[in-house]
């Protein structure tokens, strides 16, 4: 079940990027969470193409249209299914492709494993399959919001070798976020990485770049032992999205340079009840959230369709140079803040019903 993710809370995405659409239905949402699709197009107006010059310029308003599961603005509890229409599409810039793979895509890859591929984009390995992540995403957020409190909020901390000092990452927001259109919340920062995106563009060439994601709120107690850890899943849930290349929690990769002593997070009362001094764990120890705010990273390289001249091979093995042709985006972590988002709402709604299972606790 390649195109299908979680356990009690079940996504399956369709569609292919120039096809006539793409969506998701989502299995084991919970009754009676007050919902319509003004609360998904939110999300994915944040994710579509053509919002800034920043990105492609393939002009898709992204429109959700609900088709089942929901009856005058509550969940039902029964199967819940989302569809975007494709609009714009341009089987034509993808011609010369059929027979020459492009560079780090998946053209080849697929050739190989399906002994076919979509002849147009990228088929269910384009970023256009983040649509229906995105719907579902938005549907989770809104159960966790309502039934925990919890927020989750991602911002871009770094494109190429451009890193934006730490926040406080206690009090970013997303309208914070999103008043720039490379959504880092630095403005200074967000000004120097916007004429890297745009210098890369018209050279033709692409960049990759790293987004923070923070989830507050998150109760003590999610996470499932020893192999569906909560860092575990959450980084299944980040390398499955297109182009992503790294995923670090809390003091990640960092910490392995720190003393025990330095790095361990000592407990102390916060309220009514235990916290922690620093997180460097990054709100999961032993595979379970810990009660402290969720941090993590994930990292993505710059994209692998560029119209820059490349010499490479055809499919033959017969040399030739591909100019890429089509409509992408110079840099994909301004775009990938929902999606990253989104499937942080998948795995906590998905762990936190597990949890409610466990308790015995009504799942409403």
């Amino acid at each position: 079940m390649s195109s299908s993710f979680g356990t009690l809370f079940r996504v399956t995405t369709f569609g292919e990027s120039h096809g006539q659409g793409v969506g998701a239905v989502i299995d084991g949402c919970p009754p009676g969470i007050s919902l319509d699709e003004t609360d998904i197009q939110l999300q994915l107006d944040r994710r579509r193409p053509a919002q800034s010059k920043l990105t492609t310029s393939r002009n898709e308003a992204d429109r959700v249209v609900i088709l089942s599961g929901i009856d005058n603005g509550r969940t039902l509890g029964t199967p819940i299914a989302l569809m975007v229409k494709n609009t714009d599409q341009r089987p034509a810039d993808y011609r010369q492709m059929r027979s020459v793979p492009r560079p780090s895509h998946a053209d080849y890859t697929y050739q190989m494993k399906y002994g076919v591929q979509a002849l147009s984009g990228g088929g269910r390995a384009s970023a256009r399959e983040t649509i229906g992540r995105v719907a579902a995403g938005a549907i989770a957020e809104k159960f966790l919001s309502e039934r925990y409190g919890i927020e989750i909020v991602a911002w871009v901390s770094t494109v190429s070798t451009i890193e934006a000092p730490s926040p406080d990452t206690m009090s970013v927001i997303r309208k914070e976020v999103d008043r720039s259109a490379v959504r880092c919340p630095d403005p200074q920062t967000a000004e120097k990485m916007t004429d890297a995106i745009e210098a890369a563009q018209q050279a033709d060439d692409s960049l990759g770049g790293i987004i923070t994601c923070m989830c507050r709120n998150v109760p003590a107690g999610l996470g499932e032992p020893v192999f569906d850890k909560a860092e575990a899943l959450l980084a299944q849930a980040m390398l499955s999205i297109p182009a992503t290349k790294g995923f670090e929690i809390g003091s990640g990769f960092a910490g392995s340079r720190m003393y025990g002593s330095a790095h361990n997070d000592v407990f102390i009362k916060k309220g009514t009840h235990l916290g922690t001094r620093t997180n460097h764990s990054g709100g999961v120890q032993g595979g379970i959230s810990n009660g402290e705010p969720i941090i993590f990273r994930v990292a993505f390289k710059p994209p692998a369709t560029i119209s820059l001249p490349q010499k490479t091979v055809d499919f033959e093995g017969n040399d030739t140079v591909l100019e890429a042709r089509g409509r992408h985006d110079p840099c994909v972590v301004p775009r990938a803040v929902p999606i990253v988002e989104s499937m942080a709402a998948l795995v906590l709604v998905d762990l936190a019903l597990r949890q409610k299972m466990r308790t015995n606790e009504t799942i409403r």
